[in-house]
């Protein structure tokens, strides 16, 4: 397996109980996994793990065959090559998109910087866009250019907090589709954190139901006892 998760636990300071509890996943190499929850279950926490924000009292983590963390070792999160897109998309507000999707290229020579914005800005269909400020795009626009800035460094492994909760619902329908047929273009694995079924049915391969801390239930399609509503949490 691409990802392991194996017996993790965590407890936040001060907390009386564990907030998660024996969490044991694998993931697959290009697979999108949606992690299903109410608030306070536990979903945000398992991706703060995975991400190297927090370390788990027990338990380990491996990507791509390396060791993130386990009872004797912990890689920091800037070690880690994983990419982040974040609820409110945290773009410079100074800085143009292709400077944005730059920010993580530092390393590399100019001409290979420049070839690899004007790969991410194709990708993405930003390409008219380059020179633009992030307030002078749509709210799906930062949302695509949060995900060229988070693929431009060729992580091994995207997560994404809550992508579309500061979208309204329409264009939420729309950046699904676009954000998926991305994600798959590039054969990225991706693990999205969310409380909404219509996200995780629309953008993932398989859906972790997490309740309490633990998985109640995994499934390739919503199970029909948790679409009553389209928002459930």
């Amino acid at each position: 397996m691409f990802i392991q998760l194996d017996q993790l636990q965590y407890q936040y300071k001060n907390a009386k109980h564990l907030t998660i509890k024996d969490f044991s996943l694998s993931i697959e190499k290009g697979e999108i996994v949606s992690i299903l929850g109410k608030s306070g279950s536990g979903k945000s926490t398992i991706l703060r793990l995975i991400t190297g924000l927090e370390a788990p009292k027990k338990g380990s983590i491996t990507i791509d065959g390396k060791v993130m963390v386990d009872e004797t070792h912990y890689l920091p999160p800037e070690k880690r090559g994983i990419g982040m897109v974040f609820q409110d998309y945290a773009l410079f507000p100074h800085m143009t998109v292709e400077k944005n999707i730059s920010f993580g290229l530092n390393k590399m020579s100019r001409s290979l910087r420049k070839q690899r914005i004007d790969e991410m800005l194709a990708l993405i269909n930003l390409s008219e866009f380059k020179k633009r400020y992030p307030y002078e795009l749509s709210g799906g626009q930062q949302q695509r250019v949060a995900l060229a800035r988070a693929l431009a460094p060729a992580p091994s492994l995207l997560v994404f907090d809550e992508p579309f909760s500061n979208l309204d619902s329409q264009l939420q329908m729309r950046i699904r589709e676009e954000l998926r047929a991305i994600i798959k273009q590039t054969g990225i694995t991706s693990i999205f954190v969310t409380h909404d079924i219509e996200d995780a049915r629309s953008l993932s391969d398989r859906i972790v139901f997490i309740e309490d801390g633990k998985i109640a239930k995994i499934s390739q399609t919503c199970p029909s006892d948790y679409l009553q509503h389209s928002t459930i949490y």
